[in-house]
């Protein structure tokens, strides 16, 4: 009876994902508040049905109370959430907000799959995370300094790097984490957005050649010290938002084309000084010589990607356990075996909406400054999801990066929550200019007659 169940559920939450994810689309095409507004409804009502039943699919598989409680938790933490902070963000993008839910909830659903320990501490984090980002549209709001402090963001980022030199341990070959009381961080994950803001901050002020050399031998050296911590994913992104921010802000092809070749260059040595990028290289371009040994990882995670198919093998009914390290850079797989290749590719067509959305907001946004880093933080959450899903599916090496919003790290869900609020915020802010409002309620009425 109960494989019954869990072979006729994958097919439902196969569907339910889908409609959702037709609908994050189907919302581009509606032109009234009230028929967005009808769509939103329907997805937040898919996304209940689909949380529901992979719970209960979880307690079935494990028969313990621990489920219950878990899924009581985590229905509890969308349903408070999603009250408060549409409450603190007044006239927000809700196509972001649906879509920052439900990748959370993937999360936690596969998560808990794999560790009951994993999706308790996960959900602990976003909260913390979520309850923080509550304050981002008070600050944005009352502090103007923002776009004025280019040069303490890049110093206050360079030390926090730093800081892994000092206290640092080392993971999976890279040390580039830091132990406080017990809790490890990574730096370089919250140095992303410190990072954006003094690109933002000093490209919307001027964009000479003189100012550009300097910029960019600052944003080399944030580089060089994740390379010299063999962070080479964290690297890679960092390269590439900056490179991105700079063609936009600037608009000349040669600065493209110069990044691109130094980029090529740097990807050269690299593959020369370090002997773990040989490695990935070598699993990458031929891994089968080396299934038991250096390939082991990306073999396995092709093995369960082609074992789920479209439809998956079910929640519950693969082993994704057989993957290193499945719950981080590898989750993408645990996704692909148990729920299907079909699940996965809305999966990454609910990231490629939540970007659009990213871009759309970056577009509309009037101030410079807020312009470029709606823009970097886009460039930062989407080109992550790549390099991911890239490594997870041999499509490009391996370069050890999480899933945004659905791999086990309370570094990497805490910043990608803080990204998604920062636009959020920005957007928020940036509509209350359009409507002309003030901080005070009776200019507010008196802008609004004289409108009228």
């Amino acid at each position: 009876m109960e494989f019954i169940i869990a072979e006729l559920s994958r097919y439902i939450i196969i569907m339910l994902f889908a409609v959702y994810t037709f609908y994050g689309f189907r919302v581009f095409m509606k032109r009234t508040a009230e028929g967005k507004e009808r769509v939103f409804r329907a997805q937040r009502t898919l996304i209940f049905l689909m949380h529901l039943l992979c719970s209960a699919i979880l307690l079935m598989e494990n028969k313990s109370i621990q489920y219950v409680l878990l899924w009581f938790l985590e229905l509890l933490f969308y349903y408070i959430f999603v009250k408060i902070y549409q409450k603190a963000y007044k006239g927000l993008s809700k196509l972001i907000l649906n879509n920052m839910m439900v990748c959370l909830l993937i999360g936690f659903i596969i998560l808990g799959r794999l560790s009951y320990d994993y999706a308790i501490r996960q959900l602990f984090m976003a909260a913390l995370a979520m309850g923080f980002c509550l304050l981002v549209p008070l600050f944005i709001e009352r502090f103007t300094i923002w776009e004025k402090i280019g040069w303490q963001y890049a110093a206050a980022g360079i030390l926090f790097l730093l800081l892994v030199f000092v206290i640092g341990v080392e993971k999976y070959g890279a040390r580039n984490w830091i132990s406080i009381g017990g809790i490890a961080i990574q730096p370089s994950e919250f140095v992303k957005i410190l990072y954006v803001f003094f690109i933002a901050s000093l490209l919307s002020k001027t964009t000479r050649f003189k100012n550009v050399v300097v910029i960019t031998a600052i944003a080399a050296v944030h580089v060089v010290i994740l390379v010299v911590e063999k962070d080479l994913g964290a690297a890679l992104i960092y390269f590439v938002t900056y490179l991105m921010m700079l063609y936009v802000a600037t608009m000349k092809v040669r600065y493209l084309l110069a990044g691109v070749g130094a980029g090529a260059a740097a990807s050269v040595v690299a593959y020369h000084l370090f002997s773990h990028v040989r490695v990935r290289v070598m699993a990458w371009s031929d891994p089968w010589p080396h299934i038991d040994r250096e390939a082991y990882q990306i073999c396995h995670s092709l093995f369960a990607i082609g074992t789920g198919g479209l439809f998956g093998m079910g929640l519950g009914q693969g082993l994704p356990k057989s993957v290193p390290v499945v719950e981080s850079d590898f989750i993408f797989s645990a996704i692909s075996e148990e729920l299907g290749v079909i699940f996965s590719i809305c999966l990454l067509f609910v990231y490629i909406s939540s970007f659009i959305m990213f871009i759309n907001i970056a577009m509309k946004m009037k101030k410079r400054f807020y312009k470029l880093t709606a823009f970097g933080l886009s460039v930062v959450f989407i080109f992550q999801v790549f390099l991911c899903v890239g490594g997870a599916t041999k499509f490009i090496p391996s370069t050890g990066v999480t899933l945004p919003l659905i791999s086990y790290g309370g570094s990497s869900v805490m910043t990608t929550i803080m990204i998604f609020s920062i636009i959020q915020g920005m957007y928020v802010l940036n509509g209350r200019e359009e409507d002309g409002l003030n901080e005070n309620p009776q200019e507010n009425d008196r802008q609004k007659r004289t409108r009228r």
